[in-house]
This record gives C-alpha cells, sequence and structure tokens, in this order.
C-alpha cells in the first residue's frame, strides 16, 4: 500500500511537470510571436556601397570610394566597421536599431549633411523599413546646433 502511494505521487508530479513544461512552451512561443528578436531587426549582412564625397563616420573622416559595411560578430549588433575597398581605411561605430515610416525600395545610407560636411546617419535594406540608427559623434552634435540639416540618400549593395 505504502509503495502504491509513492507510485501514484510520482505519476501526479510527473503529470504537473509535463503541463507546466506545456504551459512554459507556450509562452515562449507566444513572447516569440509578440516580440520578434533584435536580429530580424537590424541589418546583419555585409553591404557595399560607393561614397561619391567625403563624409564622417564616428569621429573619423573618410574620402570618397568603395566601401563595405558589417556588424561586428561580438557586438550585440550595436556596433558596425566600414572599411575601404583596399583596406587601407576603416573606423568602427555604433548604432542603434531604428525604423523608417515604410520599407525602402531599394537599400540605402542616409547621410546628414551640415554646410559642405556629411555624416553617416542612417542605414536600411531593401523592403525592410528595420534598420540602424548611427550614434551621433561630437562634432555632428555642435554642427547639428548650428546649422540647418539636410539628408542625403546613397544606395547600397548587399555583399557576400
Amino acid at each position: 500500500m505504502f509503495i502504491q502511494n509513492i507510485d501514484k505521487a510520482c505519476a501526479n508530479h510527473q503529470a504537473t511537470r509535463r503541463r507546466q513544461f506545456l504551459s512554459l512552451f507556450i509562452a515562449s512561443v507566444f513572447a516569440l510571436i509578440i516580440y520578434p528578436s533584435k536580429a530580424h531587426a537590424q541589418i546583419i549582412h555585409t553591404l557595399e556601397v560607393n561614397v561619391p564625397f567625403q563624409f564622417h563616420v564616428g569621429n573619423t573622416e573618410l574620402p570618397p570610394g568603395k566601401y563595405s559595411i558589417r556588424t561586428l560578430d561580438m557586438s550585440d549588433l550595436s556596433f558596425m566597421e566600414i572599411t575601404s575597398a583596399d583596406h587601407s581605411t576603416s573606423a568602427l561605430f555604433e548604432v542603434h536599431e531604428t525604423e523608417a515610416s515604410s520599407a525602402p525600395a531599394k537599400s540605402e545610407l542616409i547621410f546628414n549633411k551640415y554646410g559642405n560636411r556629411y555624416f553617416l546617419a542612417k542605414l536600411f535594406e531593401e523592403g525592410n523599413p528595420s534598420g540602424n540608427d548611427v550614434v551621433e559623434s561630437n562634432d555632428e552634435k555642435r554642427l547639428s546646433q548650428a546649422a540647418r540639416e539636410a539628408q542625403i540618400h546613397v544606395p547600397i549593395h548587399r555583399g557576400a
């Protein structure tokens, strides 16, 4: 009789654990559906671009030319690197997730222009309204307070 009660208690415990596991599984699936992952929202591919003017990324000034832009693997999608095609120039910069009002028809970089100075501001991939917003450098903050801003759009290409 004692052994039967133990067997019955074990069976009840296993059934309760199965129900708890199933409830946790359903809640996890529901949470993933409602809150999509950060990796879906931001640019995670290598992008290729030809920038026809001198520009700033963070505190680095870069010459006109062809560049590759990629997210740093171990940065939790918060840092990107831009590298010239000949690998002679590169810069690291911090980004945050951003949303466009609608999905762009083509992949593009968006630059803020103050006078004759251009600052990389945003990156978007074709068809995806989620992209990256570049954290403003101190130079850009000072210029943005003193000058009128314009935005310049430059198309980009998906890299390897």
